[in-house]
């Protein structure tokens, strides 16, 4: 059953996931209530209605959802208690198991092999002992990971020799933790996929991602690869949010291999930063996708009207472009609203939009935004 203009659309967390999908839905006639400990965050500036409150806060919780018509959420370190409460008082999408499953590494790559699809592999480790069996297995290089809390290159340690064992374990937690073998990927893709509660699912053109200090920095749409292996990866994600049963946006992050394969990494059942080109080159974005689908609403063909790069605005070196951005005929300029620039932040991005087929290639890439 789909909303009715005027409904209230809950949304965990008031970072700028938040913020864009809140945006998404006043254009389509409801009202976004952020539910975040932040007083003056991103989602809550932009937004009809705000409870500040902790995630754990169980009265806080129930409140809330006596004043939203469905719930969603923009980030996934929200607790699963919580969101399994809310849950038993109003709709949830994507379910609190599907949130459940994409926090935990040692879940998420299950399920990713038990549907068929390719990882890196990997190995559970609990104890020293365990990752020293780990070692034997799997060699090295390898990445030893926390399973839960990891983002943008937190809670991981890249282990090159069996001596950087014993301080990534101590170091590392919480426990137990995972080793993964080492990619040495062509390149990193994402792709976008929503689908809706009637099983209609639809997906963005695959994009590559290139990382800074472990932080994205330039999304290129559509990835400059082989059409085919483009279609591979957008039908590898759709499976995915089949599987899962899921309702909304899910982020879906490969490795393509130096052999030209596909690996999955992680899933992210929500928005994605690698999907914001679809705010410019799009009809319709990831937000609008994905608050279409939570509120029950058909799901419009994911058309790309201009290839597009999108680069992120991370810590104070790049908000200080803010004026030159401005000033930069072609750059569409996203400010979150941050009001603390510090090191390692993502507080924008900015976007530039070319003629379908008019990508540059890999010489230009940055010098086309013309900010740096």
């Amino acid at each position: 059953m789909s909303l009715a203009p005027g409904s209230v659309i809950g949304i965990i967390g008031g970072g700028q996931l938040g913020r864009m999908s809140a945006i998404a839905a006043a254009r389509l006639g409801f009202a976004a209530h952020i539910f975040s400990p932040e007083a003056e965050g991103p989602a809550s500036q932009v937004a009809a209605f705000n409870t500040i409150a902790d995630y754990a806060d169980q009265a806080a919780l129930r409140r809330f959802a006596t004043a939203v018509d469905v719930i969603t959420f923009e980030f996934e370190n929200v607790p699963t208690e919580g969101l399994a409460l809310l849950a038993s008082l109003k709709p949830v999408h994507p379910s609190p198991e599907i949130l459940r499953v994409s926090q935990d590494r040692l879940l998420e790559k299950r399920f990713l092999n038990d549907t068929g699809l390719p990882t890196a592999p990997w190995i559970e480790v609990l104890d020293e002992t365990g990752l020293a069996a780990a070692f034997a297995t799997i060699g090295l290089p390898a990445v030893l990971k926390t399973t839960r809390l990891g983002y943008d290159g937190k809670g991981q340690a890249m282990l090159r020799q069996p001596a950087d064992a014993a301080i990534a374990f101590a170091t590392l937690a919480p426990k137990p933790l995972v080793l993964e073998g080492f990619v040495d990927y062509a390149a990193e893709i994402s792709v976008m996929v929503a689908r809706g509660a009637d099983g209609q699912i639809v997906a963005f053109d695959p994009a590559e991602n290139r990382h800074k200090h472990h932080i994205l920095d330039l999304t290129l749409a559509p990835a400059p690869l082989p059409p085919e292996l483009l279609a591979e990866a957008g039908a590898m994600a759709r499976i995915i949010a089949d599987k899962l049963g899921l309702v909304g946006v899910l982020g879906v992050e490969m490795f393509v291999t130096a052999t030209g394969g596909l690996l999955v990494n992680e899933i992210a059942p929500r928005p994605h930063n690698s999907g914001h080109w679809t705010l410019d080159a799009c009809p319709f974005s990831q937000f609008d996708m994905h608050i279409r689908a939570v509120a029950g609403l058909p799901l419009p063909l994911t058309t790309r009207h201009s290839d597009a790069v999108m680069k992120n605005l991370v810590g104070p070196e790049d908000l200080a472009l803010w004026p030159r951005i401005l000033g930069t005929p072609g750059l569409i300029a996203h400010h979150y609203g941050k009001k603390d620039a510090r090191p390692g932040r993502k507080m924008g991005h900015v976007t530039r939009l070319f003629p379908k087929g008019g990508l540059p290639g890999e010489f230009g890439i940055a010098d086309a935004l013309n900010i740096e």
